[in-house]
């Protein structure tokens, strides 16, 4: 049971501590009275830049998914497959830089790594700003350069991993699905803003879609300097984190991960670029693409709090089965040619990816938790599996992440080879199916271990 320690004397030592490089060095989220008294307002005021941040490197991450659309119109000849690799590598760097990204939290504190990680996203929204307007350097400079977007996405696992430690286990499904949602709406941000920023004024200028991030960049970091905090018990030996890999939930929970984020970011990434390649409707990608974005964004929280009232593992098998109809509905469109159809087939997609993205972060806290239970629930066991759970979170986001990667190359194969999206499409309803059985037969089925724990 953790000892509970005087209000008072909680604040001032937190007051104290933040003049020292703002390291808290007590942190105890589970116990009821330091939360009411003094963890609660610290750890809302660390969510709240947490999300600021992330929010600018998800929007920088996906600054290429709209901008290839308009990618023509400056002088450059791209086909859709070569456009939907400049959405995809990105995602996939992004993807990559995560597993380095978790363990700067423990390595340099929370607060330090997001003073970091939002100064980088200067590299890639200069590189933008240059290249669009250089042509004459070819595709593959452009895809190196469109590949330092994928700083932004390093940028979530981290944050993760951060404000999981900030939040006791009963409100974590909510906190993080709010941190994460903060993120995941910047890529629905930068698709309605780009379009409109780039014609300000009349006459077209791409660069400004990189140069608007850079002063924001530079706000998200002194913001980070100056409001967030590094707690001393997620400065932490690695040695939690590389346990985590050792648990096969781990490893299932990256799978079903890939399902509900990968597809999210992937479908973020890919839409305006098929709305465009597959109906030649550039003015809808540009116009109305941001809504699949901004609908899966708004329902992660949701399905957070969803997963913290009836189990995650109930909302997860839900989403999947809902992603297998949308992805049957977006073959049907697009084999009858209907724009109408395959735009709603998309928004049922991003609602289930939402509430699914939500639901599986939720999981992963959660097993962590029942673990430590089954190991004995001393403090010592708990702080560890907190640490484990950190490390899972960004190892799973990382696997997860090259959903992002995976699905435009994906839908690029399918285009160049046959033609059309069409096998793409088949292959992510059988993908679907298959997540959906694997969720119930680990942790819903009669008889599972984890089953009765209501993961």
């Amino acid at each position: 049971m953790t000892t509970s320690v005087p209000a008072t004397r909680t604040a001032e030592e937190i007051d104290l501590q933040r003049g020292r490089g703002r390291w808290i060095g007590h942190w105890a989220p589970e116990d009821d009275h330091f939360w009411r008294t003094a963890g609660r307002a610290v750890a809302r005021r660390n969510l709240i830049f947490s999300i600021f941040a992330e929010h600018i490197g998800f929007s920088v991450w996906l600054l290429w998914s709209i901008v290839v659309v308009r990618l023509g119109d400056v002088g450059w000849t791209l086909t859709t497959s070569q456009a939907l690799w400049l959405t995809a590598v990105p995602s996939g760097v992004g993807a990559l830089l995560r597993l380095p990204y978790t363990f700067a939290v423990p390595v340099f504190g929370g607060r330090n790594w997001t003073v970091i990680s939002a100064l980088l996203l200067i590299i890639p929204a200069a590189g933008l700003a240059w290249a669009v307007q250089h042509p004459e350097i070819g595709f593959v400079p452009l895809l190196l350069i469109a590949a330092t977007a994928g700083f932004g996405g390093g940028n979530f696992a981290s944050s993760m991993a951060n404000i999981s430690f900030f939040y006791p286990e009963r409100e974590k499904g909510w906190a993080l699905g709010l941190n994460a949602a903060g993120g995941n709406i910047g890529v629905a941000v930068v698709q309605f803003l780009v379009p409109q920023v780039i014609v300000l004024g009349g006459g077209l200028a791409l660069a400004r879609a990189g140069l608007m991030y850079l002063p924001l960049a530079v706000i998200a970091a002194v913001c980070a300097y100056l409001f967030m905090d590094n707690l001393a018990e997620a400065k932490a030996d690695v040695g939690p984190v590389w346990s985590s890999l050792r648990d096969r939930n781990t490893w299932i929970m990256s799978l079903l991960y890939v399902g509900t984020f990968g597809s999210f970011i992937g479908y973020s990434a890919a839409f305006p670029t098929l709305l465009n390649g597959v109906f030649g409707r550039p003015d809808i990608a540009l116009s109305w693409a941001f809504l699949g974005a901004a609908v899966g964004s708004l329902c992660r929280p949701f399905g957070g709090r969803l997963a913290d009232t009836i189990g995650g593992a109930r909302v997860t098998v839900a989403s999947f089965m809902l992603m297998t109809a949308g992805a049957y509905l977006a073959l049907w469109s697009v084999r009858e040619r209907w724009l109408e159809l395959f735009f709603l087939a998309f928004m049922v997609l991003f609602v289930a990816t939402g509430v699914g993205n939500g639901s599986t972060y939720r999981m992963i806290s959660r097993i962590f938790q029942v673990r430590g239970e089954e190991l004995g629930g001393s403090p010592e066991i708990m702080r560890a599996m907190r640490r484990q759970a950190a490390g899972a979170l960004g190892i799973i986001s990382a696997i997860g992440a090259f959903g992002g990667f995976l699905v435009p190359i994906c839908y690029a194969w399918a285009k160049s080879a046959y033609g059309s999206i069409q096998p793409a499409l088949w292959f992510y309803v059988g993908f679907f199916l298959v997540l959906t059985a694997l969720t119930w037969a680990v942790y819903l089925r009669p008889g599972a271990r984890l089953a009765s724990a209501r993961v």
